[in-house]
């Protein structure tokens, strides 16, 4: 019996990445589901939504990876950077910690991602917020993208702003990537279809506590 082919021209993974309670999980239901609360629950380890898009004519399946900000979890997140296409890394416009630890998370994906992870996004999340408690301004958001040479965006899960442009850039991006590896008929764009091994279900699980995102 012939094998199903699959319903869509690339897998591409991605994997967010932060502080905890910068909005990542809203950013990503959001996105999947088109839907917001201000009350979501803390993840606990991963977590991950799936989401077709029609990208430049080709069907691309996207599975997102939501991962728990808290330090004590990162033995558990740091091995989905090594199955990672693209990684979106999000701060808190109105904490201005969030966007100092930005450098710690791109540090980890030195660390932790192989080396073919060349596709990052900076994301400046809650820019919804009142401007008097704005920590970081936009500029300063740009200015780190630029020195690190990745795209920048400032995101509101709770208004739906650049939420889509920013998933569907990052995965034009690695599309394009996959793209010219298959083109020079180099087995690298072959991991484009490949599965990721996915954790039992109880690395995401829930905590009590809640914690304000958007």
């Amino acid at each position: 019996m012939a094998a199903r082919r699959p319903d869509y021209d690339h897998l591409i993974r991605l994997l967010l990445i932060g502080d905890s309670g910068v909005g990542k999980s809203c950013l990503l239901l959001r996105f999947s589901d088109d839907s917001f609360t201000s009350s979501f629950i803390t993840t606990i380890g991963i977590d991950f939504k799936i989401k077709k898009l029609l990208l430049n004519g080709k069907w691309v399946k996207l599975q997102i990876w939501d991962t728990a900000g808290q330090e004590r979890f990162r033995t558990i997140t740091s091995a989905y950077y090594r199955g990672a296409m693209g990684i979106v890394v999000v701060y808190d416009v109105t904490d201005e910690a969030s966007f100092n630890n930005v450098r710690n998370w791109m540090r980890n994906i030195e660390q932790h991602a192989t080396d073919t992870v060349s596709n990052k996004v900076l994301v400046g999340n809650k820019c919804d917020m009142d401007e008097s408690k704005r920590a970081v301004p936009y500029s300063k958001g740009q200015a780190l993208a630029d020195e690190l040479g990745i795209q920048f965006f400032e995101t509101s899960a709770k208004t739906n702003t650049n939420v889509s442009e920013v998933f569907q850039s990052v995965a034009r991006d690695v599309m394009v990537r996959l793209q010219e590896a298959q083109d020079q008929g180099g087995a690298a764009a072959q991991t484009s279809n490949s599965p990721m091994r996915v954790q039992p279900s109880n690395y995401k699980q829930k905590s009590g506590k809640k914690s304000g995102c958007c």
